[in-house]
């Protein structure tokens, strides 16, 4: 396939493809902290990269530049990277792709394409695709998902959970573009975000990253240990409340938002995000 850079062909079957993008749709980078979690406990191996040359601006998305211990220069290109998990103990030569990536500036329709041939190609079934928002949700309540998938298995998966879709209509992310060359080509696709308090948006928000990793484990019975990351939120928590307790007016603001939070979730309606950022 052009654009798709190969180290190496997987000798499994990848029947699941997991994938996150960076930026906009990774608020507290909530959402690609999951999959490289996963990555990491998971033994996940990179075999596969799309050549960034025809997808990118690159006075607008600019390539990062560091010094290597000997002292020469190097050039990071914007990543999108594909890797795979060998799962054969849980099911014999089966296995699990991921794919961790930047929203695009040119070429969406290609790009999307490119995800869904290389996703079939190594006979992957379904895609989730994992993300986090910035909403007027208070950090004192559970974190809030909200999701929808084009299966039917899956969609049951998701009302048994009581995680609910989204009516948001309007500009869209690349998720969306690459959601539809997937359906158009014949792959169950799921979405899966996690809302994140908009006043901790500066945070790694590692509270969002074990919710979506809970819940995706459930969703596709993968066996992994989330005890670190559960640590992670945990300390994340700890940290919030420290912050929040040494300033008075975020208190307030903080109770205001609980108050209309749960007003609205017994009426099952959100608070507005742009109303919340103006009180604030």
């Amino acid at each position: 396939m052009d654009h798709l850079i190969v180290h190496e062909k997987p000798e499994l079957q990848l029947e699941n493809l997991i994938m996150a993008f960076a930026g906009w749709p990774d608020a507290g980078e909530g959402a690609t902290s999951t999959l490289k979690y996963l990555l990491r406990r998971l033994g996940g191996k990179k075999f596969a990269e799309i050549d960034p040359e025809d997808f990118f601006d690159f006075s607008q998305e600019r390539p990062r530049s560091s010094r290597t211990r000997d002292g020469k220069r190097r050039v990071h290109w914007p990543a999108n990277e594909f890797f795979y998990v060998d799962n054969s103990e849980q099911e014999p030569g089966k296995g699990i792709m991921f794919f961790v990536g930047l929203e695009p500036n040119l070429k969406w329709r290609t790009f999307s394409n490119l995800i869904a041939d290389t996703a079939q190609s190594y006979g992957v079934k379904t895609v989730v695709h994992l993300g986090a928002l910035l909403d007027a949700v208070p950090h004192t309540r559970n974190v809030r998902l909200t999701g929808s998938s084009t299966g039917n298995e899956l969609q049951g998966v998701l009302d048994s959970a009581s995680i609910g879709t989204s009516n948001y209509q309007g500009p869209t992310g690349i998720s969306s573009a690459v959601m539809e060359a997937c359906t158009n080509a014949g792959l169950s696709y799921a979405s899966l975000w996690g809302h994140t308090s908009h006043y901790l948006q500066a945070a790694h928000n590692y509270r969002v990253s074990y919710t979506l990793a809970t819940t995706l484990a459930k969703l596709l019975k993968l066996p992994i240990d989330l005890s670190e990351l559960k640590g992670a939120a945990d300390r994340f928590d700890s940290e919030v409340l420290e912050a929040i307790e040494r300033d008075d007016q975020l208190i307030t603001y903080v109770k205001k938002l609980e108050d209309r939070y749960d007003e609205n979730l017994a009426s099952q309606e959100m608070p507005d995000p742009a109303e919340a950022v103006r009180d604030l």
